[in-house]
């Protein structure tokens, strides 16, 4: 695995773009100027949208400043730190119900990789997030905030926002930098940025077509809205 990356740079503000599906489409947000593609893989349940096989090739072809980032639910810290070496990749966003004795034992073993980790708001769990930061901050380089959809059960990639208002709590509390997720748009994310003041941005269905692949125009303006609306937070 290489060096650990660069992911907050000086005056760079992060904009990420996750579910990448292909080639092709990496290419065009690349192109739209965001600094950040994210690869869902090793799911709890659900189809995934891209080989890993594909998903090493792609982010094997990125240059800083842009990089690659796993997404996965894997609770296991040998499986994460595995997976992460097969696709020579060096962030990684981590959701589901990891330990914080698994985390610990992430971060021993693997030094160089970029941990994030997921912080998902429910309703009136604002008290067990900020507990959950101060637990685990010793052991990941950031986190980041995303939306629990009880009418499905998933976290993450539901299309939903959340309270941002506890987002903002969670900013101001932690020693981390937080990524805001969930629900954000290219109508959306400038608020958003307002409300929570965070250090980067991450969407995903919120620029997809109806046909579930990442719209051009809809990268380009979230890109430009985001990266406007954290300049000047």
């Amino acid at each position: 695995m290489t060096k650990k990356p660069p992911i907050f740079q000086d005056n760079v503000p992060l904009v990420q773009i996750a579910g990448i599906i292909d080639e092709a489409e990496a290419k065009m947000v690349c192109e739209c100027g965001a600094g950040s593609l994210g690869f869902p893989l090793r799911l709890a349940g659900g189809k995934e949208d891209i080989s890993e096989t594909d998903a090493r090739s792609i982010i094997e072809s990125l240059r800083p400043p842009v990089f690659g980032v796993v997404i996965t639910y894997l609770d296991d810290a040998d499986e994460i730190q595995s997976l992460c070496r097969a696709l020579n990749a060096t962030a990684v966003q981590l959701h589901g119900g990891l330990s914080v004795g698994e985390l610990a034992a992430l971060r021993r073993s693997a030094k160089d990789l970029f941990v994030i980790k997921s912080l998902i708001v429910r309703a009136d769990n604002l008290a067990g997030l900020i507990a959950d930061v101060e637990t685990v901050s010793p052991f990941v380089d950031a986190f980041l905030t995303d939306t629990y959809d009880p009418a499905t059960g998933r976290s993450g990639a539901t299309g939903r926002t959340h309270d941002w208002s506890v987002s903002r709590r969670l900013v101001e509390h932690s020693p981390r930098p937080v990524i805001l997720a969930g629900g954000l748009s290219p109508d959306n994310v400038a608020d958003a940025v307002r409300a929570v003041r965070p250090a980067g941005v991450d969407a995903h269905t919120g620029v997809e077509n109806e046909a579930g692949r990442k719209d051009r125009l809809s990268v380009e303006r979230f890109v430009s809205e985001a990266r406007n609306a954290l300049k000047s937070r």
